[in-house]
């Protein structure tokens, strides 16, 4: 029956299909039982799907700096010139 469980079937479902349409003049009811759990065994349930691929966290922008040379702010990762400074420069 663990199987059964394990493919996605309820409980009353099980009990359903074992004890449904029984014969009257049972002889051997655990062999009926036993070829009911084994020939009415509903099929695997399909592969999960992958997991959502990870979202990745949207990368900060860089800290504002002040330029060495102007003194105006700028975002860059370390301090230093701004563009308009390292163009005059170069």
């Amino acid at each position: 029956m663990s199987t059964w469980l394990e493919r996605g079937v309820e409980p009353g479902a099980v009990e359903r299909a074992l004890s449904f349409d029984l014969p009257a003049g049972m002889r051997r009811p655990a062999s009926v039982l036993a070829y009911r759990l084994t020939n009415l065994l509903p099929p695997p349930l399909p592969p999960a799907p992958p997991p959502p691929p990870e979202v990745r966290p949207s990368r900060r922008p860089d800290p504002y700096q002040n330029c060495d040379g102007c003194d105006r702010a700028f975002r860059a990762p370390a301090p230093g010139r701004c563009r308009k400074c390292s163009l005059e420069a170069a």
